[in-house]
């Protein structure tokens, strides 16, 4: 072998050698590192990992309360919970949710309102984790799923809490109705900090008691520690914290009195509200047309949902706080007070009707053809002879007679506990500079005025004001502030809360004028407009009709036939009153749509509603106030 071979291989081997240290040492920082990395993982992160770990293997589910329950003044339940079960999809979790919808019809009943109620939630409520495509499954239904239930990844069935109205359209608006959580409530419950404690609610109140008494029904939710595994169903629940369930409602309504009034109405629109003067209590609120709040129970479908909002007759809105109707000549009792009050009349101080008031070279005609002859205030209020209020309004003034009725609460909220309530309209000249806009819309006219003395014109208020104006002349110038709910009770503790009576102010006035237009009132109901609705009445009581048109007519057509028009274009019917005359215990305001005069459509409601409410009277041919088992029972 030739020696450069040899040394050839030599140098070969080294390098061999040294490759192989290389790789040895490579090797051996490799695993140094590896068992680094291990001991940072394993000794100094063990508590991090831990923890991490069991954050995957445990789940915290919400557990939402049990809604509190709403209940009239004498125990009747009016709102509800009951549990059933839904079919509940996971959007994020299902790629073709029309696809999967189809397969799961041939499953379950899947009806098109079906469908069409969850396109709605889906574009309603991003976001949502879930949303039910059906509810209320049969148990037939619910074991039908489970034996099919891996089929369907990301679709459920879930054990819900429905609310229920079993008196359904009675005093919907009232009680109001709950609705799938959106994105404008997820904000305001964020802005209330509240949003931690909807966890798993997914309805929340949208209108009525169910809104206003929000937080104090739905109560505080509840936490589970769940144990899940590794495709994310429960396997054992670990610990759990019970929700506290939310506190009941009693409302001061009687909600047998409350069906006696919307039965009166028959199928007419208006309202109609009933206050306890003393306090401030109502004790009937209607609005008509009313709706069946159970129609949201489970989200509502779009056909219904169109319905309810492009109706003429609007029946979600509350008439009664939020409608805004001319008083009518149910305005003149107040204007009467005022001229007393600032000397701009005495009781025996007449005037001569001959049916008409001229002014401004316009003639303002009375309702009587010919005129009431020689009249003086009480004569005035009793036959409501406008050609006595047209003067009496020109010779206060739109700033007096406004400064005068405002104490009585026209044109301000009442501060009902009720969302939505509208302010009125309560005319001044300084109204109209914030109304309108041009100069010529700004300017008040002296003839603006006459219409305002027999409660026309710009004069426009709710219902609600115009109970609490009477209830406040009932009590003699007090004025308690209006409420629905009486009393709060804590189921867990036995804790009641009350809602005492708030008076709002003590309006001054001279006690003798009072009581004479009070009795003014009582003369109504007796020889006046109302003397037939009240004929053969066992109590006593004080009234104003009013007739509150509804277009402006022309000129010296007062007289028209309001029989002959289209009914959209009939005077609006209204009537107040309070009763006993001596110790009033109920006032109300009447409003009928379109009715025609006071006497004829209000009056008849209002004594219907009295008669009830002081002696047990039911009208002629009552129905059943809600569910078969309930009778309507007198109230004490």
């Amino acid at each position: 072998m030739h020696p450069a071979e040899l040394k050839d291989h030599e140098r070969e081997l080294r390098r061999f050698h040294v490759r192989l240290g290389v790789a040895a040492v490579a090797v051996l920082l490799a695993f140094g590192a590896l068992l680094a990395r291990f001991f940072y993982l394993q000794v100094l992160q063990h508590a991090y990992y831990q923890t991490k770990a069991e954050d995957n293997r445990i789940a915290l589910v919400p557990v939402p309360p049990n809604r509190g329950l709403i209940l009239d003044r004498n125990g009747v339940v009016l709102a509800r919970n009951y549990s059933a079960y839904t079919l509940e999809i996971f959007p994020r979790k299902v790629a073709d949710l029309e696809h999967t919808i189809d397969r799961l019809s041939q499953l379950i009943e899947i009806g098109p309102r079906d469908r069409a109620r969850f396109r709605k939630l889906l574009g309603e409520t991003r976001g949502a984790e879930s949303l039910p495509i059906r509810t209320r499954l049969s148990d037939e239904e619910v074991a039908r799923f489970a034996a099919n239930s891996f089929r369907f990844p990301g679709v459920e069935i879930r054990a819900r809490l429905f609310r229920q109205y079993p008196y359904g359209k009675l005093a919907s608006h009232v009680i109001g109705y709950m609705g799938r959580i959106n994105e404008r409530d997820q904000e305001a419950l964020e802005k209330k900090g509240v949003a931690a404690n909807y966890r798993g609610t997914d309805f929340i109140g949208k209108s009525g008691i169910e809104a206003s008494y929000e937080q104090a029904l739905h109560g505080v939710t509840g936490l589970e520690q769940v144990e899940i595994d590794a495709a994310g169903r429960a396997v054992r629940t670990l610990s759990r914290t019970p929700p506290q369930p939310g506190d009941n409602v009693v409302l001061t309504i009687d909600m047998h009195l409350q069906q006696v009034a919307e039965q009166a109405f028959g199928n007419r629109d208006g309202a109609l509200v009933a206050i306890e003067p003393s306090t401030g209590a109502v004790l009937a609120l209607v609005s008509k047309p009313d709706f069946d709040p159970n129609l949201f129970v489970d989200g509502i479908d779009p056909e219904n949902w169109e319905e309810l909002n492009t109706s003429p007759e609007h029946p979600l809105t509350d008439r009664a706080i939020a409608g805004l109707y001319p008083p009518g000549s149910t305005f003149k009792p107040y204007l009467a007070l005022a001229a007393l009050e600032l000397g701009k009349r005495t009781e025996k101080q007449t005037i001569f009707d001959p049916g008409y008031f001229m002014f401004g070279g316009r003639r303002f005609r009375d309702d009587k053809p010919g005129g009431h002859g020689t009249v003086d205030m009480r004569k005035a209020i009793v036959e409501s002879c406008d050609t006595y209020f047209y003067m009496l309004a020109n010779d206060l003034g739109i700033d007096a007679i406004a400064r005068s009725v405002a104490p009585f609460g026209f044109g301000s909220r009442t501060g009902i506990d009720l969302d939505g309530e509208a302010a009125g309209v309560l005319p001044s000249p300084q109204w109209k500079m914030r109304r309108f806009h041009t100069a010529e819309q700004r300017k008040w006219y002296p003839g603006e005025t006459i219409s305002i003395g027999i409660g026309q014109g710009y004069n426009a208020y709710t219902p609600i004001q115009m109970a609490l104006a009477v209830a406040t002349l009932a009590e003699n110038g007090v004025m308690y502030r209006p409420h629905l709910v009486d009393h709060i009770d804590n189921p867990r503790t036995g804790e009641r809360r009350y809602v005492e009576p708030h008076v709002v102010r003590r309006i001054p006035l001279d006690r003798n004028y009072v009581d004479f237009v009070k009795s003014a009132m009582a003369e109504v109901n007796v020889d006046g407009t109302a003397a037939h609705a009240f004929a053969g009445a066992q109590y006593t009581s004080a009234g104003k009709t009013g007739t509150a048109q509804v277009v402006a007519m022309k000129e010296n057509a007062r007289d028209y036939d309001n029989g002959k028009v289209a009914e959209r274009f009939r005077d609006h019917s209204l009537f107040v009153a309070f009763a006993p005359l001596e110790n009033p215990r109920i006032a109300l305001a009447v409003v009928v749509e379109h009715g025609g005069f006071g006497a004829h459509a209000a009056a008849p409601i209002a004594r219907t509603v009295l008669d009830y409410y002081l002696l047990g009277k039911l009208p002629e041919r009552p129905g059943q106030p809600g569910p078969a088992s309930e009778t309507a029972q007198a109230t004490p």
